[in-house]
C-alpha cells in the first residue's frame, strides 16, 4: 500500500500551491487517479486542502481527512506494508518505527502522469 503525504508532496515543488491548497490537492489526487502502475493508494489531506478532494475511493485512490495533524494520520495508517511518501524526517521516523517504508516525493512525481 502507498501512503502520500499529500502536504509534503505538493509543496515540494514551489509552483504557487500555496495560493490555493485545495486546488493543489485536487490536482495531485487527480494526477493520481490517472496514474498507472501504482500500488493501491492513499492520500491524505489536512487542513485546507481538505477542501480540493471528498472522502472517498474512487480509481483506486483513497482520500482520507484529516482530522488534526496529517502527519498524525499518516503515522496511524503506516505499518508493515505500508510505504509512506514523504520528506519529512520525522514523520519518516514515526513510519519506521511502525515498520513501514519511505520514499520521497520525487519517487512519486516521477511515476504521475502530467
Amino acid at each position: 500500500m502507498l501512503l502520500v503525504d499529500a502536504a509534503n508532496v505538493v509543496g515540494s515543488v514551489p509552483d504557487g500551491w500555496w495560493r490555493d491548497r485545495a486546488g493543489a490537492a485536487r490536482r495531485l489526487v487527480d494526477r493520481l487517479r490517472r496514474s498507472e502502475g501504482l500500488p493501491d493508494t492513499t492520500v491524505v489531506l489536512e487542513g485546507a486542502a481538505r477542501r480540493g478532494a471528498p472522502e472517498g475511493t474512487a480509481a483506486d485512490v483513497q482520500v482520507v481527512h484529516a482530522p488534526g495533524s496529517g502527519d498524525d494520520t499518516l503515522a496511524e495508517l503506516s505499518g508493515p506494508g505500508v510505504t509512506v511518501v514523504t520528506a519529512d524526517r520525522g514523520l519518516a521516523e514515526r513510519v519506521r518505527a511502525a515498520g513501514g517504508d519511505v520514499v520521497g516525493p520525487s519517487w512519486l512525481r516521477d511515476r504521475l502522469p502530467t
